[in-house]
């Protein structure tokens, strides 16, 4: 399976400035990558905000690439007809 995950309020969460990270979400993670899942980290504040995140907890090695969050999706078919596509709380 191929899973997008977002960083704020998902794998981490702010206190001001301070960033609490969310380990039982991590664990479902490693979880995932152990099942052979393709993990892909977004956010909406950039690329590299993502990137910075995962280094921040040790745990780059979850995702094959960090991405910014998208604004526009382009395809022919409306998300709504995505059958496959599944979205999940990190609760």
């Amino acid at each position: 399976m191929v899973v997008y995950v977002d960083v704020d309020d998902t794998i981490v969460r702010w206190a001001g400035p301070k960033a609490i990270p969310r380990t039982l979400i991590i664990e479902r993670l490693r979880e995932r990558v152990a099942q052979g899942d393709r993990l892909f980290l977004w956010s909406r504040a950039g690329d590299q905000a993502a990137r910075d995140v995962a280094e921040r907890f040790g745990i780059t090695d979850l995702f094959e690439a960090f991405l910014p969050k998208p604004e526009l999706l382009i395809d022919d078919e409306p998300i709504a007809q995505w059958s496959f596509l599944q979205h999940e709380y990190p609760r």
